[in-house]
């Protein structure tokens, strides 16, 4: 059953009313197929006309929306023989992020991804998506795997952050952070990052710091989380709204900002409506990506990365 977001209500009556049509033999004097014709075209102006509009925090909601393709998806539909790597070699191995090999299109890839969960048991199982020391050291071993055998490395972002808990701040979390952004500028083959849903704060650039920075159209990434920035600024939580319009959240504000380098658009009403639909531009995307990073030797790769993070939020010269 279709999950339906606060604002969207209007068009869940209209699309309720759909369903009930289909179900219902054709009574007497009723064309029932060009009633649902005509409902089918009401609903899809409607929604057009709604996600043509969307504040910064109704894009918030559609980034987190539940029925949203998770980085499983991503890997499960553009990674063929796909192999998971487990474990730090430090501590243990964390569900939060998801790593290994696989083949991109035939060529040999490194993927990595923070994993959200899809339902109580899988969110439960990998933390809601945030990751803790080990997840992230986990990134860095992959990520230096990538570089002895010169493999691009693919990364699928979708967290609202990293575990703040007392066990992860114990074992090291901002120094794994850092250690991970760290890996990721000195990698020397490519690294295309796709933001897909959430990208909250170190965490999610801890896996984001690649030489080109897809972000789908609906998808966030922002140093807080709107919350956060309310209960901070305001002492209330309840200014979230008023928080991403502040926080220049969005795709559309990330790429004007130089922070991204592409917006990948979603289907009509968000990727949740159409996942093939989104895997599909997502895969060309990363393909034209990688095929522009194709033959560019390391130093140089690294060097551009590195200037290009460097350049971040610097004014330019007159």
């Amino acid at each position: 059953m279709r999950h339906f977001l606060d604002f969207e209500k209007p068009i869940a009556e209209l699309e309720g009313k759909i369903e009930e049509l289909r179900r219902m033999s054709e009574p007497e004097g009723l064309n029932i197929a060009d009633e649902i014709a005509r409902l089918t075209a009401v609903a899809d102006k409607q929604l057009r006309t709604l996600y043509s509009k969307l504040t910064p925090w109704q894009k918030t909601q559609v980034a987190r929306h539940p029925d949203r393709p998770k980085a499983c998806d991503y890997i499960s539909g553009l990674i063929t023989e796909f192999t998971p790597l487990a474990g730090d070699r430090a501590f243990a191995d964390d569900a939060a992020v998801l790593g290994g090999l696989g083949r991109f299109h035939g060529r040999s890839v490194v993927v990595i991804g923070t994993e959200k969960g899809s339902d109580t048991e899988s969110r439960v199982r990998h933390n809601f998506g945030m990751a803790r020391p080990e997840g992230y050291r986990k990134a860095r071993r992959l990520m230096e795997l990538a570089g002895r055998f010169n493999l691009p490395i693919l990364t699928f972002v979708d967290t609202s952050g990293a575990f703040p808990g007392i066990d992860a701040e114990a074992r090291g979390q901002a120094e794994a952070i850092a250690r991970s952004i760290e890996a990721c500028l000195e990698a020397p083959v490519p690294l295309v990052a796709t933001i897909i849903g959430e990208g909250g704060s170190g965490g999610a650039i801890a896996l984001a710091t690649g030489d080109h920075v897809l972000m789908l159209e609906y998808a966030i990434y922002s140093v807080i989380s709107p919350e956060g920035c309310a209960s901070i600024l305001w002492r209330d939580a309840a200014q979230a709204p008023v928080a991403a319009e502040a926080l220049k959240l969005t795709a559309e504000d990330l790429v004007k900002l130089k922070l991204v380098d592409q917006v990948i658009p979603e289907p009509l009403g968000g990727a949740q409506r159409d996942k093939a639909a989104t895997l599909k531009a997502v895969d060309e995307a990363v393909q034209a990506a990688l095929a522009a990073l194709s033959g560019v030797d390391p130093v140089t790769l690294r060097a551009r990365r590195r200037e290009k993070f460097l350049a971040m939020g610097r004014e330019p010269a007159a």
